[in-house]
């Protein structure tokens, strides 16, 4: 084994650069925290239960947009069996009208870019 000490070498200096993230974060301690969006409303409760929202509201979204496009379907029954109107601006951004502080802020922790600003008008911010 004559090249022993540079293959050796290499698997170390692989294996740091390969856990480097893991090691790194623990050290520093640099992870970013869980985003708590902002909410303002009046409403004490949403359309659906809190976790179901924070999971599966993109979910919700596009079964709505499907009903009110496809099926002229306008309301939607919650669990809690009221009657909501199906509509983006006047149910969803009553509560959480600040962009910013409310979509902006989970959407950036995550990574994503959800398509509803594409055809919808971004809301005025509110405080």
């Amino acid at each position: 084994m004559y090249d022993g000490g540079k293959i050796i070498t290499g698997l170390i200096i692989f294996f740091l650069l390969f856990t480097f993230p893991i090691w790194y974060n623990k050290v520093t301690g640099k992870a970013s925290a869980v985003p708590k969006p902002e909410i303002i409303t009046k409403e004490k409760r949403c359309v659906e239960p809190t976790e179901y929202m924070k999971e599966s509201h993109m979910k919700l979204l596009d079964t709505w947009r499907n009903k009110v496009v496809r099926e002229n379907m306008r309301l939607y029954k919650g669990a809690d069996g009221k009657t909501y109107p199906i509509s983006l601006t006047n149910t969803c951004l009553d509560c959480h009208s600040n962009k910013e502080k409310f979509c902006d802020q989970c959407h950036n922790y995550v990574g994503v870019t959800p398509p509803c600003w594409s055809c919808h008008v971004i809301p005025k911010e509110s405080s």
